[in-house]
């Protein structure tokens, strides 16, 4: 079901404003393996799995090790805690932040093998982004989603690259200009999940195991097939997306919307 009611400024729509800071040295993404599936772990709970400098660093030092294995047959995108990712870390906002978060979408769509998401908690504005650069996505029942961007005086800009070329259209319009929160059902018809399910572990059993059978050759070349469309847009459009996203960043209303969020008020303009 849809929630077409603004959030309060209290709901996960972002970044948490509060929470302790993780160790120094823990990573913030965790990395094992297991007959031929090397599971990423978003485990940054001090901001809700936000894009920080260091996620996004240790997710593509992650991505990359998992591409050199030659026994990895996919790539399983998960996290911990009830949020698998809250967007852009709103306390680090920096002009390389758009050009690094491209980076590491695009090194998803091109890794040769495939990428699948496993969702089990919130997700909102840029973390959308890490979903459309998956080659599949399984959702749960607790999942909920939204593009909070232009509720803080920003666009989804650089997300849209891999987003635009699988979301319906009409979906896309509605939810990039509401902001409204929708669940894992929805996700699925608009084409930004694979599959929602009740049991995402059981979900995730024959498709993992279906990747487990491929050849690396096979797997390679069936994905570069299906990412083909995408590859296109990140070389047609990234950097001026990056432009775009590091003006609205840097932009009063922007500056508005971010502190009216971490301070838990409304920012000015809403009525």
């Amino acid at each position: 079901m849809n929630d077409p009611s603004p959030p309060s400024p209290t709901a996960p729509t972002g970044p948490s404003p509060a929470g302790p800071e993780a160790p120094a040295g823990a990573p913030l993404v965790r990395t094992a393996a297991d007959r031929g599936v090397t599971t990423l772990t978003l485990d940054s709970p001090h901001n809700r799995n936000a894009l920080s400098t260091r996620l996004v660093t240790e997710l593509a030092a992650g991505l990359a090790a998992a591409a050199a294995d030659p026994g990895t047959r996919a790539v399983l995108l998960t996290h911990t805690g009830n949020t698998f990712c809250a967007g852009a870390d709103l306390r680090e906002a920096r002009p390389s932040g758009p050009r690094d978060l491209i980076a590491v979408l695009r090194a998803i769509v091109a890794l040769p093998v495939p990428v699948v998401a496993r969702v089990t908690g919130h997700v909102r504005a840029g973390g959308l982004g890490l979903l459309g650069a998956c080659d599949i996505a399984v959702a749960g029942p607790a999942a909920d989603f939204a593009l909070t961007e232009a509720r803080l005086g920003l666009a989804p800009a650089v997300i849209s690259l891999p987003l635009l070329p699988r979301l319906d259209p009409r979906a896309a319009a509605r939810y990039y200009l509401t902001g409204e929160r929708f669940d894992a059902a929805e996700a699925a018809r608009i084409g930004l999940v694979t599959l929602a399910a009740d049991d995402p572990d059981r979900a995730l059993g024959p498709i993992l195991d279906g990747l487990r059978r491929g050849s690396p050759q096979g797997l390679a070349e069936s994905k570069r097939l299906v990412t083909a469309e995408v590859l296109r847009a990140f070389d047609r459009d990234a950097e001026p997306l990056a432009e775009l996203s590091a003006r609205l960043f840097g932009s009063a209303e922007a500056r508005e919307g971010m502190t009216a969020f971490l301070e838990r008020r409304d920012p000015k303009w809403a009525r």
